[in-house]
């Protein structure tokens, strides 16, 4: 038994690995492949009558685990300089403004035809509007290099600020002054421990000579955001200042106090913690999905009931996402296609109190949510042509120096 346990597991991220590489040919995101994987498992474990005990305890774990590894990730990914800025506005915009819009007209939605709070409804829609990194990043490595890091901002800054977001809703039965003020006080101590457990970990990276390293440090990273989620702060933050510190310690020689931490040792450090990760993240995010995509019911998938609803509420998705592009003055393709919902989803989902539940959003409504979006995403990047990005890219740029020089 044992033996088939560890052959099957084996197996199954061996599988996943090629997945990964065949996307790069395929333009299909290897997370479409791992949920029919996951599918397909279950599909043969019940033709063989094979006994398995109930795995579903064990899917929030790996949420959070993956949650952490993919924004640290990602966040290890992003460059800070001016030249970023204005992406990084872009990023912020196209995170923050449709996840509040389309929050907010959800939920008014469902209080309408429930009558149930506005609140309470908020509590059920903010999930559903979180662009998921999890997804969207690996599944836009091939793209231009813009479109790349546009992904990364958005999908890891849309998991930051819906989870604030999610907690700030959660967490107070009414909107007001002194739940502003009393989340904002949470806010600035959140961004205080950040620099000091960041600045630690980073002396920690430094100084340990020991040839086991990285991973002590990952499992302290997870044990410094289970403690502050304990505390109801929002440690995601943390996550995200720290694998900004870590993957632009070279940005960061004009400080005069970090020549301390020995900068070019650190530097070296980090790229060998950023490949850790990147590999940890992989094995957690294939572990999450199969799991997922095992635990799938088809009678959720088929559920014509919420069917309905959650095809109207995709296409709200996208026109809305249509109009921030076209504010934004970002290119339709394949931009518009890459708005997947995944990981953060069914780990907020699964933390709305029982109590603030509402009927519409359910488990197939979920499902359907997040597959629908999925295949979206990989029509759209199955049919960008590459050649047209790199026309695009090449454009922009030369659009931009036209400018630079009329304006000498």
């Amino acid at each position: 038994m044992t033996t088939a346990i560890i052959i099957t597991f084996c197996t199954l991220l061996l599988v996943a690995y090629l997945f990964n590489l065949s996307s790069a040919r395929t333009k299909v995101p290897s997370v479409i492949l791992l949920l029919i994987l996951g599918w397909a498992l279950k599909r043969g474990v019940e033709y063989f009558e094979i006994n398995v005990p109930d795995l579903a305890a064990i899917l929030p774990v790996l949420a959070t685990a993956g949650l952490i590894l993919i924004v640290l990730e990602g966040s290890l990914e992003l460059r800070l300089n001016k030249s970023k800025i204005p992406l990084i506005k872009q990023s912020v915009l196209g995170a923050l403004v449709p996840m509040l819009g389309l929050s907010l007209l959800l939920a008014y939605v469902f209080s309408l035809i429930g009558e149930y709070s506005l609140l309470r409804c908020l509590t059920n829609t903010v999930p559903l509007c979180i662009i998921s990194s999890a997804i969207a990043v690996p599944s836009v490595s091939n793209l231009s290099e813009f479109d790349r890091e546009f992904v990364i901002y958005e999908s890891s800054l849309s998991d930051i600020l819906g989870v604030l977001f999610f907690n700030f809703v959660v967490l107070y039965d009414s909107i007001g002054a002194s739940s502003f003020g009393h989340f904002s006080i949470q806010l600035v101590a959140i961004i205080i421990i950040s620099f000091v457990a960041t600045l630690g970990l980073a002396l920690l990276i430094r100084r340990i000579d020991h040839h086991v390293k990285f991973i002590p440090i990952i499992l302290l990273v997870i044990l410094i955001y289970t403690i502050l989620k304990i505390y109801h702060l929002p440690a995601l933050i943390f996550i995200l200042i720290f694998g900004l510190f870590i993957g632009n310690v070279n940005q960061l020689r004009w400080f005069a106090w970090i020549d301390r931490l020995k900068l070019d040792v650190l530097e070296t450090e980090s790229v060998k913690f950023k490949d850790l990760t990147i590999e940890l993240a992989f094995l957690v995010r294939a572990l999450f999905f199969i799991l997922f995509g095992f635990l799938l019911e088809t009678s959720e998938i088929l559920n014509l009931q919420t069917l309905i609803w959650s095809v109207g509420i995709v296409a709200l998705f996208f026109l809305v996402r249509s109009i921030q592009l076209k504010i934004s003055r970002l290119p339709f393709k394949p931009l518009l296609f890459v708005a997947p919902r995944g990981l953060i989803t069914i780990l907020l989902f699964l933390n709305v109190p029982l109590t603030q539940q509402i009927p519409w959003v359910n488990n197939s409504l979920i499902i359907q949510i997040i597959l629908l979006t999925a295949v979206v995403m990989a029509v759209g990047i199955m049919t960008t042509d590459t050649e047209e990005e790199e026309e695009f890219e090449t454009v922009d740029e030369s659009s931009i120096e036209q400018k630079k020089l009329s304006n000498s």
